[in-house]
């Protein structure tokens, strides 16, 4: 390990990046190890550079750092022993959280960040939602049929949860893509970001017929007709 001192940071612009307030205020205060907290720092480092909306880690996301892996121990046996012993610890403490699946004749093991996107992301794993990717970095990635509705909730109104998981596949089963995609955008438009919203608009469709012209946009008294209707009790679902 070196022991060499920190010159300090550039001068100039400087790339941040994010970490999420609880880690400050819930998950740091229980860390008590070294190689958890490099570990667990690191994660959120990588996954906060990576793109899209599905970030995952592979162990070589880890292993393949230099530098990383030097700050870990001071011989490549240690530096890998430390780095099993962080990601175990992390993943007891509940930071990050480990799905495997069978690849290419061999079983893989991926790590997600224990929030509510990976959360989803796990469940979707055990429920066989992924498929091959073809890339050999990242070799996996949601399958489109489930990704479509999913993808679509996740970026105008809010992270899905496993429970709200279910009513996403059951609602793709019952209405059209083109019901879904107006609810939803007829919910951002009233503000009205939650799942029992966006379901209201849909059983009402299908009690009563889509009008077209609704469709192109809600008035004010029909937004507080769906709030004041039975689903008003869980519009933060």
């Amino acid at each position: 390990m070196s022991n060499l001192s920190f010159s300090g940071f550039p001068a100039g612009k400087v790339r941040f990046s994010r970490i999420p307030g609880p880690f400050f205020k819930e998950l740091l205060p229980l860390i008590n190890n070294l190689n958890e907290l490099k570990v667990t720092l690191y994660a959120l480092w990588k996954l906060d550079r990576m793109e899209g909306e599905q970030r995952y880690l592979q162990l070589e996301d880890f292993s393949e750092d230099t530098l990383f892996m030097e700050g870990l121990g001071e011989n490549a046996k240690q530096s890998q022993q430390n780095l099993n012993d962080g990601l175990q610890r992390a993943l007891k403490r509940g930071a990050l959280l480990q799905g495997e699946l069978e690849l290419d004749g061999s079983r893989r093991t991926f790590y997600f960040l224990n929030s509510g996107k990976g959360r989803q992301m796990l469940e979707a794993l055990k429920d066989g939602d992924w498929r091959p990717s073809g890339e050999a970095r990242y070799p996996i990635e949601l399958s489109q049929e489930r990704s479509n509705l999913f993808t679509l909730y996740e970026r105008h109104i809010g992270p899905v949860t496993p429970l709200l998981a279910d009513a996403l596949k059951e609602a793709e089963r019952e209405y059209p893509l083109e019901w879904l995609e107006d609810a939803i955008r007829i919910a951002v438009e009233n503000n009205a970001r939650a799942w029992s919203y966006v379901e209201a608009i849909l059983t009402r469709w299908r009690k009563e017929g889509r009008d077209e012209r609704r469709a192109e946009g809600d008035s004010e008294k029909e937004r507080r007709k769906y709030y004041d209707n039975k689903y008003s009790d869980s519009l933060e679902l």
